[in-house]
C-alpha cells in the first residue's frame, strides 16, 4: 500500500486549498479513505472519511460546512477541499487507507495557514 499527498503549503487566512492522495498497491475503491491531520503538539484528529462504494462522508465538526472530501476511483485518489482556511488548521495533513484488516499512512503534507 502506498499512500502520496500532495497539495500542501502556505495559505491565506480565508482561502482555499485542496489536497491529493494517490493511492497504490490495493483495491482502492474496497478502502475507506480518510484525512487526518496533526497540529504541533497535539494529537492526530480525524478531519474527514469517505467510503469505498457509496462515498459516504464524514466531517469533524471543526470542518464540517466548509470542506469537502471526495474520491475517484478510477484515478485511485482521494481529495479534501477545504475554504475559508483558519491559522488553526495549520497542521501536517495525512492520508489515511482502512479496510477490515489493513490501515495505512501516507508521510503528510504540511498546511501552514498564515498572513
Amino acid at each position: 500500500v502506498q499512500l502520496v499527498e500532495s497539495g500542501g503549503g502556505l495559505m491565506q487566512p480565508g482561502g482555499s486549498l485542496k489536497l491529493s492522495c494517490a493511492a497504490s498497491g490495493f483495491t482502492f475503491s474496497r478502502y475507506v479513505m480518510s484525512w487526518y491531520r496533526q497540529a504541533p503538539g497535539k494529537e492526530r484528529e480525524l478531519v474527514a472519511s469517505i467510503t469505498g462504494i457509496l462515498g459516504s462522508t464524514n466531517y469533524a465538526d471543526s470542518v464540517k460546512g466548509r470542506s469537502t472530501i471526495s474520491r475517484d476511483n478510477t484515478k485511485n485518489t482521494v481529495y479534501l477541499q477545504m475554504n475559508s482556511l483558519k491559522p488553526e488548521d495549520t497542521a501536517v495533513y495525512y492520508c489515511h487507507a482502512r479496510s477490515s484488516t489493513t490501515n495505512s499512512w501516507g508521510q503528510g503534507t504540511q498546511v501552514t495557514v498564515s498572513s
